[in-house]
């Protein structure tokens, strides 16, 4: 299900422009959503899911209008959504909780209902827990509920907001794989701050920064676009001098070395790297000159 983004704008009272004439094309599959907290991730999720009004501009899902009350209606029925905070319910239970939003989803059959929730207990490795209280369950127990809900009825597009924010270790890891294993015939939108979670899920991202797409394309592309901007610089432990962002500092007893994004450093013996997601995001927020990704 591809989604088509034209000329959106987002304006809130007092004049705050959230989005800024947004372009942007979701294609089926995993797709990732990056950029800094305030750069309009969420006004956008929330505008796909039909929860807040758009100022201007086109949102074609599928073949849905976006734009219309009758395509808002039917997307919500071809939607899950797992927002950044996800209000719950502390005294029920896990199995009580999805049961019940269930019931909120039209899903009115008993039978159909009970067996759908155990089958997504079990997707999500909830099923041993199914019948404990909520209020017991650490982050990524609970997140692992919000992505149950959003999948009762089977979406055709998954939306997540910052899933993993929060998480330690180890349920990030386990919350990627479920949303990779997801990904297979729907599209699912991860949008995020964290550079990680779309190096390790995604195939293709856009990059975004106050409420424009500064990039769309593959991770390989974004990557290719920043090849001779990043350098090794190492020095007797003064910073060097330059056009530059440091990205990280390796201390090596009688010297450190730098790693910097940016034009090339007067040193000598600057060693141009490869990049990584991380170089690139950096680079992408700090080129100025940069325009917004235009309708196609």
């Amino acid at each position: 299900m591809q989604i088509e983004i034209q000329h959106l704008t987002k304006v809130y009272r007092g004049g705050v422009h959230a989005l800024q004439d947004l372009n942007l094309t979701i294609p089926s599959g995993m797709f990732g959503l990056l950029g800094p907290n305030g750069a309009g991730k969420t006004t956008l999720m929330r505008i796909l899911a039909g929860i807040l009004p758009a100022t201007k501009g086109s949102i074609r899902v599928g073949s849905y209008d976006g734009t219309t009350e009758r395509g808002r209606t039917a997307i919500k029925r071809v939607l899950g959504y797992l927002p950044q905070d996800l209000g719950m319910y502390p005294d029920l239970s896990a199995y009580e909780f999805l049961d019940y939003i269930g019931i909120l989803k039209g899903l009115d059959e008993h039978k159909q209902r009970q067996q759908r929730v155990n089958e997504l207990l079990e997707t999500v490795a909830l099923n041993d827990v199914a019948r404990r209280k909520l209020k017991t369950f650490s982050g990524g127990m609970k997140r692992r509920v919000g992505i149950a809900q959003a999948l009762l009825n089977d979406p055709q597009l998954l939306i997540v907001d910052e899933p993993t924010a929060g998480l330690d270790p180890e349920e990030r890891i386990r919350f990627r794989n479920l949303l990779s294993d997801l990904a297979g015939e729907r599209t699912v939108l991860l949008s995020t701050h964290i550079i990680e979670d779309i190096a390790q899920t995604c195939q293709q991202l856009a990059l975004m920064k106050n409420g424009r797409v500064l990039f769309q394309g593959t991770i390989m592309s974004m990557l290719e676009e920043t090849h001779g901007k990043v350098w090794q610089v190492t020095t007797p432990g003064q910073k060097p001098e330059g056009n530059f962002t440091v990205v990280s500092t390796l201390n090596m007893g009688n010297s450190v070395q730098y790693r910097i994004v940016g034009e090339k450093p007067s040193s000598p013996d600057a060693i141009a790297l490869d990049p990584s997601l991380e170089d690139s995001y950096v680079w992408f927020m700090r080129d100025s000159r940069r325009t917004p990704v235009p309708a196609r």
